[in-house]
């Protein structure tokens, strides 16, 4: 049920208890939380993978993990459970390109430069910052699977991050 008050110093906030009839407002109050937009690529195969993904996230440093959420209706789902290493590829501000090519409907790989690692995975260059992972871990989690990777490797570049809230592309700012 949703119920809608003002308060005494700010603008009408909406109370929301998520369920089947509101995933739209619910998906709406989740888009404000500012996530970073990345591509994660692996192979199926001998054919390269990839799909755009906000659902990342570090978990240890101690040993170095971090964590993905694929949705079990992607298409993709099945061929990412299966693949021992993968990449994630964090985007720069103006690299709002790639997220498109890597997202449902997009042209994927299909002219686009990319390479092998040393892992066989593909890599896309000039991106913001890579993590080159082995997958130790996959866990059911509703509509999504949490994947767990080991960091193997990363590189980092200067730049600004491309980030995304409330369905919009953006950028950092830094403030004093």
């Amino acid at each position: 049920m949703n119920m809608a008050f003002t308060t005494k110093t700010g603008p009408v906030e909406t109370v929301l208890v998520p369920d089947a009839s509101n995933q739209r407002a619910y998906r709406h109050a989740l888009g404000g939380f500012a996530t970073g937009v990345t591509v994660v690529t692996a192979m199926a195969g001998d054919v390269p993978i990839g799909m755009t993904v906000n659902s990342f996230a570090s978990i240890s440093l101690d040993p170095p993990l971090v964590m993905w959420s694929p949705a079990k209706s992607a298409s993709k789902h099945p061929l990412f459970l299966q693949a021992d290493h993968f990449a994630v590829h964090v985007l720069a501000a103006q690299q709002a390109h790639l997220c498109s090519a890597f997202s449902r409907g997009g042209s994927g790989f299909d002219a686009m430069p990319w390479s092998l690692s040393k892992n066989g995975v593909p890599i896309l260059p000039q991106v913001l910052v890579r993590f080159d992972c082995h997958r130790t871990a996959a866990h059911d989690a509703g509509d999504h699977t949490i994947i767990i990777g080991e960091v193997l490797q990363s590189t980092d570049r200067e730049g600004e991050p491309l980030c995304f809230a409330r369905g919009m592309f953006g950028h950092f700012t830094r403030t004093a």
